[in-house]
């Protein structure tokens, strides 16, 4: 059955390689304080932003950065939820100032963005190097993801069944194989996964792995949970060698430890992806826990069924264990099916959202592939119950194999869905505040006027005005007055109430009832005597 075995582990790796690419950010960005793009009278003494999910800091990766491109920030940042802050440094001068960061989401997938504010006026924008994802990584990510849940379900299933349906007369030197090449392979998978989480999450190249971006790395969620993995692998790995053998090791305890174990190891995959970030976090991930358990019980059993029960077991032997693997079967099925419905819930939380998303179109392929294997596998049901397998197990062995053929796609599919950010991710960036602010500038001989409007929409609004002299120099104005109409629609000039807060700045709220080209008139007296009177036009959405 060599060729059974290389025909699965084929399947399942080349799916890997026609999978998505892994997606750069799972979480955005949704406020900032001093908003994007605004500009303040005076240098803020700290920085915040805050993001659609709690995130995690990374050395040396997020900083601000003053218009002369040095060191605005001070210390670390410090991330309390979905809430960074940075602080800055005292006395900060003019011009604009660059915001970049890169965070690890809650999910363990890096995000990685900048925003610019201003002090009294605006400037050259500084500039903060390149950290892309090193274009290997697209590929070497998935590839080890795969790689581990291969290992997980030829190590959960067959242990199963061989603890408790495996014939005593026959040998466990083969399926004794697949368990440890499972555990192998998830091993080498998870010792990969902490390597190349470095480069991703850090964006240098992928052989440019530094001590201090490992500790880092070893000491975030991701780190943590790859570190239990481990050690949950070398406790399996104890508990394993006599059952393995054949040697004793089917004691009540070990089996019961066994099984916290595989639960325990199942656990490591949802906690490093997706139900995390969920809404409903805790029944995300029992939930998915559980979908993949099942999955693993359900295609490591068929592999062991078709690799070695039906061509090595008796008539007999198949009639008394056949009909247990069947009832098996279905019940990990059934969770499969359950737990996948109540995740995708989650995750999708629409109709428009399962067709009109990336993650919906894969999620409808995994479900037509699973609906395509159910058939499959009530054939063999079928047979089953009808006992066939007593008098000609090889028409039972080849529907096993097409099942299992099927089940390696829905494997690939379903594992592409962790690099694909789910509907509800985006959606909650779109549900989040955003900062948008409209600059005009309007001058006449003696006078330059900016006028900043935020958020340039329905409902009320914030502005900044700003006063400067002909050669850019802050203007001292002495009484600021200010109105805002939109005659298309027949709204007569409402008068903004104005706050002086510098020689040249003043700031004011309006309510701006309905859409439209809003026009904007400021009078700026700067004397007894001297006044000017500008007017520009807003756009309102």
């Amino acid at each position: 059955m060599r060729w059974l075995h290389r025909g699965v582990l084929v399947g399942l790796l080349a799916g890997a390689f026609f999978a998505p690419a892994p997606a750069l950010a799972h979480a955005s960005l949704t406020t900032s304080d001093p908003g994007n793009g605004v500009v303040v009278p005076d240098a803020p003494d700290r920085v915040t932003l805050t993001f659609t999910e709690s995130v995690q800091v990374l050395s040396g990766r997020t900083q601000v950065l003053a218009p002369d491109g040095s060191a605005a920030h001070q210390g670390d940042p410090i991330a309390d939820g979905a809430t960074i802050t940075i602080s800055l440094r005292p006395g900060g001068g003019r011009g604009t100032y660059l915001v970049s960061y890169r965070v690890l989401s809650a999910d363990s997938h890096p995000i990685s963005g900048s925003i610019t504010y201003s002090v009294g006026e605006t400037s050259g924008t500084p500039t903060a190097a390149s950290d892309d994802v090193d274009p290997a990584l697209r590929i070497l990510i998935p590839v080890v993801k795969y790689l581990g849940y291969l290992g997980l379900v030829l190590v959960i299933g067959p242990v199963l069944l061989l603890t408790l349906l495996w014939p005593h007369r026959l040998g466990r030197r083969g399926p004794g194989r697949l368990v440890w090449s499972g555990l192998g392979l998830v091993g080498v998978s998870t010792l990969l996964a902490l390597w190349l989480q470095v480069p991703y999450a850090f964006g240098t190249a992928l052989f440019d792995v530094r001590l201090g971006d490992l500790r880092d790395v070893l000491g975030s969620t991701f780190g943590a949970v790859m570190l239990v993995r481990l050690g949950v692998l070398c406790a399996c790995a104890f508990l394993l060698r006599p059952l393995l053998r054949g040697s004793g090791g089917d004691s009540r305890t070990d089996l019961a430890l066994l099984g916290v174990l595989g639960l325990a190891a199942a656990a490591t995959w949802p906690l490093t992806g997706h139900p995390t970030a969920s809404p409903v976090a805790g029944v995300s991930v029992v939930v998915d826990t559980i979908h993949l358990g099942a999955a693993s019980v359900w295609v490591g059993g068929l592999v062991v069924l078709a690799g070695f029960l039906l061509p090595r077991a008796t008539p007999g032997e198949l009639g008394a264990i056949l009909p247990i693997w069947s009832r098996w079967a279905a019940a990990a099925v059934s969770a499969l099916i359950v737990a996948g419905v109540i995740q995708a819930l989650i995750e999708v939380p629409s109709l428009g959202a399962l067709v009109g998303s990336t993650y919906g179109r894969v999620l409808l392929v995994k479900l037509g592939l699973v609906a395509l294997v159910l058939i499959v596998a009530s054939f063999s049901r079928r047979m089953v119950e009808r006992r066939a397998a007593e008098t000609e197990p090889r028409g039972l062995r080849r529907i096993v194999v097409v099942e299992i053929a099927v089940t390696a796609v829905v494997i690939a599919v379903t594992s592409a869905l962790v690099q694909i950010p789910p509907p509800r991710t985006s959606l909650a960036a779109e549900a989040g505040p955003a900062n948008t602010t409209v600059t005009k500038t309007v001058s006449n001989a003696t006078t330059t006027l900016r006028v900043d409007v935020l958020p340039a929409a329905v409902g009320n609004n914030s502005i900044h005005l700003y006063a400067y002299t002909p050669v850019n120099q802050p203007l001292t104005v002495v009484e600021w007055r200010g109105t805002v109409e939109l005659g298309s629609a027949g709204i007569e000039p409402i008068e903004i109430p104005l706050l002086r807060i510098t020689d040249f700045h003043a700031i004011g709220d309006v309510a701006l009832p309905v859409a439209g080209e809003w026009t904007v008139k400021v009078t700026v007296r700067v004397s007894d005597i001297d006044q000017s009177t500008l007017t520009t036009t807003v756009q309102v959405s």
